[in-house]
């Protein structure tokens, strides 16, 4: 092994003056912020001023791999996308999987910075050192499926992955993402809405050989070891098998599957219709999967006339926010909600949650027929969410207010409106609920850019038994006490909440599938985690240093945050999590509001942040080497 890491490859592009150059980030750097959401912060911070319009030149964006990325393992092609987010007013944060990142990788680069914006839209197309900023005004206003033909015809090549906006991100929907393969989205924060602020439509890099690794021998058992791994492995055998949706019937018979706007947790009508089963038995065409991935967990479905396999499936969170959010029982139209989502580039979760929430508002009057654009927008309607996805892209009619998110939407329907909103920090909740796994929630209310499902692990894994694999490798990481059920909020479990958070933060940081590698369930655990590091890169770390690093990604995040004058009075889940749940097994079930605020005080003493702002003390940073941005 060897002590001194790589140095990273940086291509920097200045869109206002149409020019790029390279530049290079010291290895003694890099091992700080070794990829991914960290090296994106990292740049961001280095090069962004506080309060700027999220919308404006000024903002940095981001295009960010690991030094792990392209290595031909399972698990480990993803991009980190960064940038102050039009949705939050945070920093936003979004990864993506597919085949982009370990071509990006492939041709040298760890990451691509974007700062100021072109006068006509534009293109990157890199193609190892050579790249040029190209004109995309031929593709503007097209759809995803389409531009990509076009990129590929006039540049007269197969050979290349393209990362894109579609009609949401050029119009500036504030949840716009941004989508390769046509069907892989850098979603939640917004980022394809400042791509689309940049008159910057697509980034093109030409398809190159995976990376070698540092001890082919070592590395290679690691790496052949996932076909035992997956016949040991139920839990990710099953997402493989039946995608990400799979339980989603379960989670109604327990009375914890959002439905309607977050009025209740059960939905026996249209469960069964939904679940990944279903999918599985009817529509599923085949299963697609990511670089060198074995898992093939990514849904591509086909209806004939009406939905296009080139635009994947629908995945869990998906199909709840059109589903069962909306009421909708119809797995055909959830389908086609998720492909034009992907056409137009707009994401899933914050798309469906503002239909559901603009359902809740037409059913209570506070929204009328004629404000819907003649559109009966009650719950059940599955007919109406193409309609309304459209609109949104285009922003038109009663779209152009939902473009904004649902917060900011009802702010101007009116104050009623406000308490029918399911958002932290203006963005759109998940579809996993905190009444049930109120570690989840926690994490969700002080999560720096918003609630987000993927930034811990989940309550009901302390609920297994101790020598079960979950539990056996959450003790490598030092959480070791169990639980008789998911609802308990005690001390041990805020640390579980804010360990774990620490340990998702390095797999966004190495660009790390979270189904693939993490603390619990997954394919790989804590210990395999060490070893990629030493046999795929040479990098002789521990769990210690890894922990650390994704330690000083949410220090940074949360103080990017701080200057944008953001507080602990920002960590509010939404009023309606804290409203008893009607029918079904769950009726009357409610999260514990004290107990949730009595959490979210411990994590904040436990993370080494400031009781009266719940931000970075001045100790934590330079503990974690950052006292660079506070001198």
């Amino acid at each position: 092994m060897y002590n001194q890491f790589p140095d990273a490859k940086i291509l920097e592009v200045d869109l206002t003056k149409r020019k790029a150059k390279i530049d290079i980030l010291p290895g003694e750097i890099y091992r700080l912020y070794p990829g991914g959401s960290s090296l994106g912060l990292y740049l961001a911070l280095n090069k962004m001023k506080s309060g700027i319009d999220p919308l404006s030149p000024e903002n940095t964006l981001v295009f960010s791999v690991s030094a792990l990325t392209g290595l031909p393992i399972s698990g480990i092609s993803r991009l980190n996308v960064t940038a102050k987010s039009p949705l939050t007013g945070t920093i936003g944060d979004s990864q993506a999987g597919g085949f982009f990142p370990a071509h990006l990788k492939a041709n040298g680069y760890d990451a691509i910075v974007f700062n100021g914006k072109s006068d006509k839209p534009v293109y990157l197309f890199v193609d190892g050192d050579k790249f040029e900023l190209r004109s995309a005004e031929n593709i503007w206003g097209k759809v995803t499926g389409e531009a990509e033909d076009i990129i590929r015809k006039e540049l007269n090549r197969d050979d290349v992955e393209i990362a894109q906006i579609g009609p949401g991100g050029e119009n500036i929907v504030k949840y716009a993402c941004i989508i390769n393969m046509c069907n892989r989205a850098n979603g939640r924060n917004g980022m394809g809405a400042v791509m689309g602020s940049k008159n910057l439509k697509a980034v093109v890099v030409v398809k190159g050989k995976p990376i070698k690794p540092y001890n082919k021998e070592k590395f290679m058992e690691l790496a052949k070891s996932v076909t035992q791994r997956l016949k040991e492995n139920e839990a990710v055998a099953g997402l493989g098998q039946y995608g990400t949706d799979g339980d989603l019937e379960g989670f109604s018979d327990e009375g914890f599957l959002v439905t309607r706007n977050w009025t209740s947790g059960y939905f026996p009508e249209g469960a069964e219709k939904l679940t990944g089963t279903t999918m599985y038995d009817t529509i599923l065409k085949e299963r697609d999967t990511c670089f060198a991935c074995a898992v093939r967990c990514k849904r591509v479905v086909e209806v004939p006339g009406l939905v296009d396999p080139l635009y994947g499936g629908p995945e869990y969170e998906t199909v709840g926010t059109f589903g069962s959010y909306c009421g909708v029982t119809d797995l055909e139209y959830v389908s086609l909600a998720n492909q034009l989502c992907n056409m137009y580039g707009v994401d899933t979760i914050s798309c469906g949650a503002t239909i559901a929430f603009a359902m809740e508002c037409y059913e209570k009057g506070l929204l009328d027929e004629e404000a819907c654009d003649g559109i009966k927008l009650n719950f059940g309607n599955e007919k109406a969410l193409p309609i309304l996805i459209e609109k949104i892209a285009k922003r038109e009619g009663i779209g152009d207010l939902l473009a904004e998110g649902s917060y900011r939407a009802a702010e101007k329907i009116g104050k009623e409106a406000v308490s029918l909103t399911v958002t932290v920090k203006k963005q759109e909740l998940p579809a996993h609920m905190p009444q049930f796994k109120p570690a989840v929630g926690l994490i969700y209310a002080v999560n720096p850019f918003g609630a987000d499902h993927q930034s811990s692990e989940h309550d009901p894994f302390l609920v297994m038994p101790t020598d079960s694999r979950e539990r056996i490798r959450l003790a490598k990481i030092g959480i070791h006490k169990g639980y008789e059920d998911n609802f308990t909020m005690d001390d041990d479990k805020v640390r579980f909440a804010l360990d774990t958070q620490k340990y998702f933060s390095i797999l966004d940081t190495l660009c790390l599938c979270q189904f693939v590698w993490g603390p619990a369930w997954e394919l790989y655990g804590p210990d395999e985690m060490v070893e990629l590091c030493k046999y795929g890169l040479g990098w002789d770390t521990s769990i210690f240093e890894l922990m650390q690093v994704g330690e000083r990604r949410i220090n940074m995040m949360r103080y990017f945050n701080s200057k944008e004058g953001f507080t602990k009075d920002d960590d509010q889940l939404p009023e309606k999590i804290f409203i008893p749940l009607k029918g079904g097994p769950t009726d009357g079930v409610v999260l514990d509001k004290e107990a949730h605020e009595k959490a979210k005080e411990l994590y904040y003493e436990l993370a080494g942040w400031h009781p009266d702002n719940g931000n970075p003390t001045v100790s934590t940073m330079r503990k974690l080497s950052l006292q660079w941005l506070i001198k």
